[in-house]
């Protein structure tokens, strides 16, 4: 382990003594309701050096809920764009938004420019279009910048093939686990390294990545479960429970969870929450979440970073979700989901000859997911141990292998109706994917997203 922290300490220390720009992070609070909201800055931090790559500033990609762009305030030029989504951006689709006012903290991060820039931020319309919702001026030679060195944390590199600028590079952050522990926290983060570049098409490109870890050691063992009675305060506030969702982690404090990164390079965020309980979240160009120990973390693991990573859809429409059932059909911006039956947006990669849309086992597997989520739901509200809920998802991953893997359509490009948390109107490119079930690798669609977004960042 020395040896490693000596390897990440020299490349950090090399990475902030090259040429090129340092980051520039502007905070701000996102508050509102489901029909109104509003922004206010909370603060400007210069970080290390840009680790992303010199060139490649401006975000062709049309993906995120949200988007941003800095624009040099002499000429209008824009200097740096990005997508993303926000923890704000899926809380305005719960019933709670209808009726109360809700504050979040989010962050952007750019190139630190040379002068003062306007950023602007942007949200997709009812027709995908982008209007603009907010725009404030952004001064690096403000005296209340602040200018301070990032905390004392121990930063090493899990994997490095790289200088962060060539390469993408993701941080994975433990989240309660205690000093004693962090021999456990240095296997898991491994562990997931592992876990992630085992899926294609992370495992074709895991040279274009480097992997860094920092260390937060907790006074408390684990993370908050609230259904369960359990409360910590750890040091970066993940907990179970968003939204009411039991098996949904996210952390709402964005400043803790910025100020532990900005020790290290990084673009992408994982942050592993030490428990055994069944859960995750991943929201695009904002951070994903893995519970450790779980029978299922690596599923979880790959297919919440597809989220962050590559603005994925959730293809899955029977498990029970915090959103409100949406009543209109609009065209996702996400990649791997589409309302048009003879989906467009993949044509160039359907199987030849294929029926669209394409026929698949869909009665049946509903009538076995009715039953299944039925169970699940008894087995939460029993409390019942976390090893009769990975016994039940064994046994609906066995019966959804079987019904996905056969029929007609079976590993074919097409349009098959139910994604989005919603069984009609939303199609997605074949019968089973990562970002569907349990069982399956990423599809054909989501590989090329994930390809797509690689390319975005690495040399």
């Amino acid at each position: 382990m020395k040896c490693g922290v000596l390897l990440a300490a020299a490349a950090l220390s090399a990475a902030a003594q090259a040429p090129g720009p340092r980051t520039l992070r502007l905070d701000y609070v996102h508050t509102g309701t489901a029909a109104e909201e509003h922004f206010a800055q909370d603060g400007v931090v210069l970080e290390g050096a840009w680790p992303g790559p010199l060139d490649r500033w401006v975000d062709e990609s049309n993906l995120g809920k949200y988007y941003f762009q800095v624009l040099d305030r002499g000429t209008n030029r824009v200097i740096y764009s990005r997508g993303f989504a926000s923890i704000y951006g899926e809380w305005e689709t719960t019933d709670e938004a209808k009726t109360q006012h809700r504050a979040f903290q989010e962050s952007v991060r750019f190139p630190a420019p040379a002068g003062p820039v306007q950023v602007v931020i942007k949200k997709r319309g009812p027709r995908n279009e982008f209007r603009e919702v907010w725009s404030t001026v952004v001064d690096p030679a403000d005296p209340a910048v602040d200018r301070a060195a990032p905390p004392k944390v121990n930063v090493w590199a899990v994997m490095q093939n790289g200088a962060p600028r060539d390469k993408v590079d993701l941080l994975l952050m433990g989240d309660g686990y205690t000093a004693a522990e962090m021999e456990k926290w240095h296997g898991d983060a491994r562990r997931m390294a592992e876990t992630l570049f085992a899926a294609s098409p992370f495992k074709e490109h895991r040279q274009d990545f480097n992997v860094w870890a920092v260390d937060t050691p907790a006074e408390e063992s684990g993370v908050a479960r609230p259904s369960d009675g359990v409360f910590r305060r750890s040091p970066l506030r993940a907990a179970y429970d968003v939204f009411g969702s039991e098996r949904y982690v996210l952390t709402f404090d964005n400043k803790r969870l910025r100020e532990a990164a900005s020790a290290a390079p990084y673009e992408f965020i994982e942050i592993v929450v030490n428990d055994r309980k069944y859960g995750g979240g991943g929201i695009f160009n904002l951070f994903a979440t893995v519970s450790a120990d779980n029978a299922f973390t690596p599923y979880v693991f790959v297919h919440e970073f597809g989220h962050h990573f590559a603005g994925l859809a959730d293809e899955y429409y029977t498990s029970d979700v915090a959103y409100g059932s949406a009543t209109e059909r609009p065209e996702p911006w996400e990649p791997n989901a589409t309302a048009d039956p003879r989906a467009g947006k993949w044509k160039d990669l359907l199987t030849a000859g294929i029926d669209l849309p394409s026929i698949w086992p869909k009665k049946a597997y509903e009538q076995m997911e009715q039953a299944i989520q039925e169970r699940r739901r008894t087995i939460r509200a029993q409390h019942r141990p976390e090893a009769e809920m990975e016994a039940l998802f064994r046994e609906e991953s066995g019966l959804a292998t079987k019904l996905l893997g056969s029929g007609p359509n079976a590993g074919k490009v097409g349009a098959f109706e139910g994604a989005m948390y919603e069984g009609r109107g939303y199609f997605r490119a074949q019968q089973d994917c990562m970002m569907f079930g349990r069982d399956a690798g990423f599809c054909a669609v989501c590989r090329r997203a994930i390809e797509r977004v690689i390319r975005m960042y690495a040399k």
